[in-house]
């Protein structure tokens, strides 16, 4: 008997993935890029202390499958982020890996061409490439970290971290959150526990040790002295709403029980629009009134949106795709999304000011 007859059966093939040095040094980050980062960044954690009176808002499409159509967003959000401010700090959401039930488009990186070719290498290259355009417009970013070894290839451009229902209650998951140089929004679980969530912010607050990437491409042992910098957001759960008043009460009840600060982020997307992008305005509308009667806990919100509304199947013939238009989950439309975002700057401007 060979290692061939125990090891590696159901695997077909070993294909060579350029690493993170190398894709660093085909796109490096420029300067502007590296202070939209920072300056987003240290913004976050700014709002988080309570040192920044401002809300935050990720949003943006719920994935990235055309560049081109991608930055046509990015610049339109850029000018509103502009407009708004002094009231709403704007961080566009960003997202290349999409975790799937059972099977489907699993995003950008996966799948560039969106023809099962499944050229992660390329995808990589061109998942940073568009931060980095993104990042030189200016517009600070928010993804989803899914695969644990995609970090080290566009970490440095990524401005808030967010991790999914599904991954909240994996070990893996939380050890990367607490090395990671961002921001860390943890969701609730799918059927709305908040446990898992809570754990997740414990976990990574404080160090581990696990089998990493290095930038080189080599395993090691990556040590993390913790992320201090983790947060709760609800995204309702077993097809519930967990936005309205008495949830987000008890959200903060546990929060106390395990001696976290009371920082929460609503999705208004997802349980708590039960799946219908037209009804993400008015659980934005709801946030905001929590604020103005006086809450103190919610700091920011996520939307999915996009230029056209709703959502569609990939096509065999990809010069079908409705442009702008989301081939995953359904998005509200640009202007929707205006104002939404204007709205609750004109509702908050003069109440934010007073709940630091």
């Amino acid at each position: 008997m060979t290692t061939h007859d125990i090891e590696n059966v159901n695997v077909t093939a070993f294909d060579n993935m350029p690493t993170p040095e190398e894709i660093h040094a085909r796109l490096p980050i420029s300067e502007k890029a590296a202070r939209t980062v920072t300056h987003g960044r240290n913004l976050l954690r700014k709002i988080l202390d309570r040192k920044d009176h401002r809300l935050f808002v990720v949003v943006g499409p719920c994935s990235i499958h055309d560049p081109v159509a991608g930055l046509d967003y990015a610049r339109r959000l850029k000018a509103l982020s502009d407009e708004v401010g002094d009231t709403l700090q704007i961080i566009m959401r960003v997202y290349f890996e999409k975790p799937r039930t059972t099977v489907g488009w699993k995003g950008y990186i996966n799948d560039p061409f969106m023809d099962d070719s499944f050229r992660i290498d390329v995808g990589m290259a061109k998942a940073r490439e568009f931060l980095l355009q993104v990042a030189e417009i200016g517009l600070p970013t928010g993804t989803e970290a899914l695969d644990p070894n995609s970090p080290q290839y566009y970490g440095d451009l990524i401005t808030w971290t967010a991790i999914g229902a599904r991954t909240t209650e994996s070990q893996t998951h939380r050890e990367m959150s607490s090395g990671l140089s961002t921001p860390v929004g943890f969701k609730n679980g799918t059927s709305g526990d908040l446990g898992v969530a809570i754990n997740a912010i414990l976990s990574a607050s404080k160090p581990h040790s696990f089998l990493g990437l290095t930038s080189q491409g080599r395993v090691a042992v990556v040590r993390t002295k913790g992320n201090a910098y983790g947060h709760i957001v609800l995204r309702g759960g077993d097809g519930r709403p967990n936005y309205d008043t008495v949830s987000i009460a008890m959200v903060e009840q546990a929060l106390d029980k395990a001696k976290l600060p009371h920082n929460i982020v609503v999705d208004c997307s997802h349980a708590n629009s039960f799946k219908k992008p037209e009804l993400q305005p008015l659980v934005m509308a709801d946030v905001v009134n929590q604020v103005r009667l006086g809450n103190k806990s919610l700091v920011g919100v996520m939307i999915e949106s996009n230029i056209e509304a709703g959502n569609q199947s990939i096509p065999a013939d990809l010069s079908q795709l409705k442009y702008g238009c989301s081939v995953t989950d359904g998005c509200v439309d640009w202007a929707t999304t205006e104002k939404m975002i204007r709205d609750a700057a004109v509702l908050l401007r003069d109440v934010l000011p007073d709940r630091r």
